[in-house]
């Protein structure tokens, strides 16, 4: 009878242990994802390529930007959290209509400039593969509309990380390069900062790390998550684990390319997604280097597309008090939502498939970009500080660090608009 006894504890004691690790595990993959997701999609195509020039020196401005990174992002954690509400609605409640208005118009127009990049990305890679942009495309447009009426946030989010977890491939080309250590550590020592081309291009990186549908969307996502006070913590884990991610798959972009042709000091000019295999194919192979970076950016310009088209829609939506949720079934009082969230892919679609001369367009999102980032910040900062309860505020030295570096980001923001206005 003892032995008996003996088993049935044991079996109760394992049964209770399982079960607590399970329910561990499944509180972990139910809060984590908004940051990863939102970080893995700012590693976009045209990210991916800018940061492919300038080898090694680049290296030093990608690991500075993982700080400021995370502590934006980490705003929209409390932000969302506690109140419950989006990026768009508290502008709305606290700021009124009219800058609710100013501030969605402007995402809108950005969202769908970044929608753009994302769709030539795609094409990019299917062209590389002899594949016309009339297959991949329209095949990219229904995957992506379809994946939003999966029936919740959660499951669109799990597709999404599915999907941006493909940017990881480009580690196998760095383990094939095999960069030297000592190359590294001189290129991280050497900053050419009075090279006018260099500084613009760190200017675009910091300009850029923070995109204001970013902002939008990881708000809105921790909302659509539904998830608890006591998530704040584990969602802050999320987002750096995230940042270090998107910051680590930038770097090997960088590392492959400077070990590649940085040292032959080839000037090839990097802008197409053919280039960029193009330009490695002499070391690692043709069809190796066509898979893995295809792969790469293929993962990165879809997941970009789905978050930049959600954050737009989230955006636009709070601020016309419209519901907004990818848990509410496609109904009379979600169908704008739905509606807007499919336009935004279309519309990026066509264009893409037109041929339209995008160089003005694409000039004007820009300018859009670099004067929003300024303002969404500014707001950010400003709600952090006026709409949260004093115990989820920043606080003393971490609060000064935070302002000084969003405001040294939205100088850069600002800086942007000159030279590509042709000011200076």
């Amino acid at each position: 009878m003892r032995r008996v006894r003996t088993f049935d504890i044991n079996h109760i004691l394992n049964r209770g242990y399982q079960s607590t690790s399970y329910f561990k595990v499944k509180h972990f993959f139910n809060v984590w994802g908004p940051g990863l997701i939102v970080m893995l999609a700012d590693t976009d195509a045209g990210c991916l390529i800018t940061a492919a020039q300038w080898g090694y020196t680049m290296i030093l401005p990608q690991i500075l930007l993982i700080p400021v990174l995370y502590f934006a992002q980490e705003m929209t954690v409390r932000l969302g959290i506690v109140t419950k509400k989006g990026h768009g609605e508290l502008i709305r409640e606290y700021f009124g209509k009219k800058w609710a208005w100013i501030s969605a118009g402007t995402l809108a127009i950005s969202a769908i400039g970044a929608l753009l990049t994302e769709f030539v990305g795609i094409a990019g890679v299917g062209e590389m593969f002899g594949i016309s942009k009339w297959i991949t495309i329209p095949i990219a447009t229904v995957l992506l509309i379809a994946i939003a009426f999966s029936g919740s946030y959660r499951r669109v989010e799990k597709v999404g990380v599915m999907i941006g977890l493909a940017e990881l491939a480009f580690l196998v080309v760095v383990v094939m390069v095999k960069p030297q250590l000592g190359d590294m550590v001189r290129g991280i020592g050497t900053i050419p900062w009075h090279n006018s081309s260099y500084i613009y291009l760190v200017a675009a990186n910091v300009g850029a790390v923070i995109m204001p549908w970013m902002i939008f969307y990881q708000q809105g996502a921790v909302v659509d998550k539904n998830l608890g006070m006591e998530s704040i913590n584990k969602e802050k884990h999320d987002t750096f684990v995230g940042t270090l991610v998107t910051q680590g798959i930038m770097l090997t972009f960088v590392i492959a390319f400077a070990a590649t042709m940085g040292l032959q000091h080839q000037q090839v000019a990097l802008e197409t997604v053919s280039d960029l295999a193009s330009g490695l194919s002499a070391f690692i192979g043709s069809y190796p280097a066509k898979l893995f970076t295809g792969m790469s950016l293929l993962g990165g310009s879809l997941v970009a597309a789905l978050v930049v088209a959600l954050a737009g829609t989230w955006g636009v939506t709070e601020v016309l008090n419209w519901k907004h949720s990818l848990n509410e079934p496609l109904q009379k009082g979600s169908i704008g939502f739905y509606i807007i969230y499919c336009l935004a892919h279309i519309i990026g679609a066509i264009l893409v498939l037109a041929n339209i001369n995008l160089v003005n367009l694409a000039v004007s999102v820009e300018v859009m970009n670099a004067l929003l980032l300024p303002i969404v910040l500014g707001f950010l900062l400003i709600l952090e500080a006026k709409v949260l309860p004093e115990k989820y505020r920043m606080h003393g030295d971490y609060r000064w660090l935070v302002t000084v570096l969003c405001m040294v980001v939205m100088g850069f923001g600002l800086y942007m608009v000159g030279p590509i206005m042709g000011i200076w």
